[in-house]
């Protein structure tokens, strides 16, 4: 799956402000619920906590979310080096 590949580039690239736009549009998506949302900002401070699990929870959801996680990701950072295929 592309986005375990991408993982390592992910939570040391992604910006703070990138991860909560991430949890809006994935949440505007149905990919996440309110309470998984929360959980990633609420039990996780550092940024690369909240990108770890943010990127561990859609992937746990399957090829379809995650292909909606890699979507957003280059709607909103498609600068983000190699991270995630075109």
């Amino acid at each position: 799956m592309v986005l375990s590949k991408a993982r390592n580039t992910f939570l040391a690239s992604v910006l703070k402000s990138v991860i909560k736009q991430l949890l809006d549009d994935l949440l505007e998506d149905k990919v996440l619920n309110d309470e998984e949302t929360d959980s990633v900002t609420e039990e996780n401070s550092a940024r690369a906590e909240q990108a770890r699990c943010l990127i561990d929870m859609v992937r746990k959801k399957g090829g379809k979310a995650s292909e909606k996680m890699i979507a957003r990701v280059q709607e909103r950072d498609p600068w983000l080096p190699g991270s995630l295929p075109r």
